[in-house]
This record gives C-alpha cells, sequence and structure tokens, in this order.
C-alpha cells in the first residue's frame, strides 16, 4: 500500500477535525464504501458491520431493491413539498398501515421530528379530548430514556450531557423508572395524557423492560384516558425479531414512533402512526414538513417494506438474534469478571463491560482494528445490531474477534479466562 494511500484515513479525519463541529467522538475509521454487511475503508481494510448505522440500515448496505427504487423515482420527481398530491405517498402509507394495524400515518423524516410530532399529536388530544386546560398537558418519560436531540426531548431526558446549557427547557413532562409500575402511578396526575416510552432502552444499554411491565401499563393508560406511545424509531422493522417491539408484549399501543429502517438506509423517513380517534387532532396548518413524505423518501420506504416482507428479514432476525445472543453468552463465559451481562432482543444485543477492567470504547476500538464495526454507550456497554441480512459466517467471524479483544485484555489484567465446556453455552 502506498504512502499516499495509507495517509488517507488521517487526512480525511483531519479534516473533520479542522471545520466540522465537535459534536461527535468518532471510532477513527474512515468508510469508502459498503455492500450488504460489509464495509470497506480508504485504505481498503474489510470491516464486518456490526451496528448498521443505529438501526438505519437494516436491510444491508445499498440494497439493489432500494437502489433501483430510488434511481426509478430519481427519474420522475423526487420533492414537490406536500403542496400537492403525487404518485408514491399514498401507497407507501397504506402498506404501512396495513403492516402496523393503525388507520392513519404522518410522514416526517428524522426520528426526532416524528416524536415532536407525537409529543404535539398528544398535547393537542390531550386537551380536545380529554379536556385538559391547553398549557398544562402532562406526558410521561421514562428515566434513561433517548427520543432525539432537539430541544424539547432533551429537556425531559435525565443524561446531564444532553441537556448542559442548552435550557431554558419546555416543561409538561414527569418522569418514572423504567419498568417500575408504581414509579408510573406516583409520577402522574390529572393533566396526564400520555405515556412517551421505548420498549428497549437502547442509548442507556440496550434495557430491557421486566416481563409484564407493558401488560400493566397498557391497562393502566386504558383505565386512566391516558394515551401509551410506543417510540420504536430503533426498535421497529424487525429490529427485535418481531415487526414491532410491542408484540413481545403481545399489547397494542394507542400510537407507533417509526425511523430509521424505514428508510431503507439510503434517506432519512420517519413516521407518527396512530388511529383516526387521535391522529385526527391534526388538521390543515396545524403540522408539516417540507421534505417529510416526499415522493422519493416514499418509493424508497415503500420499497423498503416489501423487501423486509419478502427476504423474511424479521423472522431471520429471531433465528439469527437468538444465535448471535448464544455465542455472545459463550464469549461472557470465559471473560471471567470483564463482561458482566448479555442482553436484547432479536438482532440488538447490549454487551455489558465491568468498568473496573476496561471502558467499552476501549474494546470497540480494539474491535474495530480487528475487523469489526461496533459502538459503544455510557462507556460500559458495546451494542451490536447488525443488517437483518447478515449471515451465521459473519456472525462467527464477529463474535472470535470480540472474543479474542476481550481474552488479550482479560491477560493484561491478569484475569484468568474461563475455559468453555464443550455444550456448555
Amino acid at each position: 500500500m502506498d504512502a499516499s494511500h495509507s495517509n488517507a484515513t488521517q487526512n480525511f479525519i483531519g479534516k473533520e477535525a479542522r471545520f466540522g463541529a465537535r459534536n461527535y467522538a468518532p471510532v477513527p475509521v474512515v468508510v469508502d464504501h459498503a455492500r450488504d454487511c460489509l464495509v470497506w475503508d480508504v485504505e481498503g481494510r474489510e470491516y464486518i458491520d456490526m451496528m448498521s448505522a443505529y438501526s438505519a440500515v437494516s436491510h444491508g448496505h445499498l440494497h439493489p431493491r432500494l437502489v433501483a427504487a430510488a434511481q426509478r423515482q430519481l427519474q420522475r420527481v423526487a420533492v414537490t413539498s406536500r403542496a400537492y398530491y403525487g404518485t408514491t405517498l399514498g401507497p407507501f402509507l397504506e402498506k404501512l398501515c396495513q403492516l402496523t394495524g393503525f388507520e392513519r400515518a404522518l410522514p416526517m423524516n428524522t426520528g426526532a421530528e416524528a416524536v415532536e410530532t407525537a409529543i404535539k399529536c398528544a398535547r393537542r388530544w390531550g386537551h380536545k379530548v380529554k379536556g385538559i386546560p391547553d398549557g398544562q398537558q402532562q406526558i410521561l418519560v421514562a428515566r434513561g430514556n433517548f427520543h432525539g436531540r432537539t430541544s424539547t426531548i432533551i429537556g425531559f431526558s435525565s443524561e446531564p450531557g444532553y441537556r448542559e446549557g442548552f435550557g431554558p427547557f419546555a416543561g409538561g413532562f414527569a418522569h418514572f423508572d423504567f419498568g417500575d409500575m408504581e414509579s408510573v402511578r406516583a409520577a402522574a396526575g390529572p393533566n396526564t395524557c400520555a405515556v412517551l416510552i421505548e420498549p428497549i432502552q437502547g442509548e442507556a444499554g440496550v434495557l430491557v423492560p421486566p416481563p409484564g411491565f407493558f401488560r400493566e401499563l397498557r391497562d393502566w393508560c386504558t383505565r386512566n384516558k391516558v394515551l401509551l406511545i410506543d417510540d420504536e424509531v430503533q426498535a421497529g422493522l424487525g429490529r427485535t425479531g418481531r415487526w414491532f417491539a410491542f408484540e413481545h408484549e403481545g399489547i397494542r399501543p394507542d400510537a407507533l414512533i417509526l425511523g430509521k429502517a424505514l428508510g431503507g438506509g439510503l434517506l432519512p423517513v420517519s413516521a407518527f402512526v396512530a388511529d383516526a380517534a387521535v391522529m385526527d387532532v391534526f388538521t390543515p396548518n396545524s403540522h408539516g414538513s417540507t421534505f417529510g413524505g416526499n415522493a422519493l423518501a416514499a418509493a424508497v420506504a415503500l420499497e423498503g417494506l416489501r423487501v423486509l416482507e419478502d427476504e423474511k428479514l424479521v423472522q431471520r432476525s429471531a433465528e439469527l438474534g437468538a444465535y448471535l445472543m448464544r455465542r455472545l453468552r459463550e464469549v461472557q463465559h470465559e471473560s471471567g469478571p470483564l463482561i458482566r451481562e448479555v442482553r436484547g432482543r432479536g438482532l440488538w444485543v447490549g454487551v455489558d463491560v465491568d468498568p473496573a477492567y476496561a471502558t467499552a470504547r476501549e474494546l470497540v476500538e480494539r474491535l474495530a482494528a480487528a475487523g469489526v464495526l461496533s459502538k459503544e454507550t455510557h462507556d460500559t456497554v458495546i451494542r451490536f445490531a447488525p443488517p437483518l441480512t447478515i449471515t451465521r459466517p459473519l456472525i462467527d467471524r464477529a463474535v472470535e474477534s470480540l472474543r479474542k479483544v476481550v481474552l488479550d485484555k482479560a491477560r493484561e489484567l491478569a484475569i484468568a479466562p474461563v475455559p468453555l465446556e464443550a455444550g456448555a453455552a
């Protein structure tokens, strides 16, 4: 490899550092191109993508059917705004409503925009339907939540780093402990109009709620005329081994928020989905977006939903997710005290690292050097969320790389690894 090529990594990293805002701390890999579950950097090194852009690339990079759908639409029209009707939005919304089981869908661009849409809808519903005086509506949110980065959303985050220096924040939110119904009841009041919650807390460390919590929460919301709004921007569309994560709990929320994978890894597409009794609080000019529901995005999103069906990617997520979890727990068993827990659902798994021995970031960077892309959260959890098109051989390669990284670290710390007995996992 020539010197000019080998300097490419530092050249591109240097330009981002020089001219970009310092609001990210990327893993030092400069991606040049990608296909399906594999990524290559500017120096030609190959990586297994075990992050899929936080679930945005659930179909794999540059899925040929999605690229073809985008190319077809780009020959016709891309953006006209919602000032007019089009030929792609209606079919996309129809398909989305069929899959989710809700009556109406409101398209936006990013997940945070869809969450903001949900907040506005809940507040107006609380005022017009429940009769709460305007300005006094209250929405319950979980501690440890992550719903986006807008000023309203970070205002009800419980993470100090997301909030510091960005106030003042809007009121109207009260906190409860994720998975704790007593905490929900204590936080509620007569002006509570909605509970906004993730089915699994991703940024908090891939935290799965205790069994029965969502069933009890659903019943409580029904009895108290409170909307249950399920934020599945990361969890939805097959990530957890079901089309939607709420299906694991045997419930139906009053509204659903989708994003990331909805754009097929090509475009930002999100949606707020609910029945007419909730959605119809929106009237002309009460909400909108120049790019939300644009012709190109709708064409790609519709094809993305069809690919999930045709290629049975939801079923793959369930089957390969169970396999990934089993393989990662083998590594946990061998690691001694270095790995405290492996948890998740489907192809969404968190590996909890004991900070007394290592940071998740250190292990993530070692993994990248070994050809596996992942990302830490809160410096204690390594997240794995590969494309739903991942194969067993690629999972095996990724897990073996993690195993080597973990056992090398254990040897450096003089932690005796635990031999894995045949069939023990």
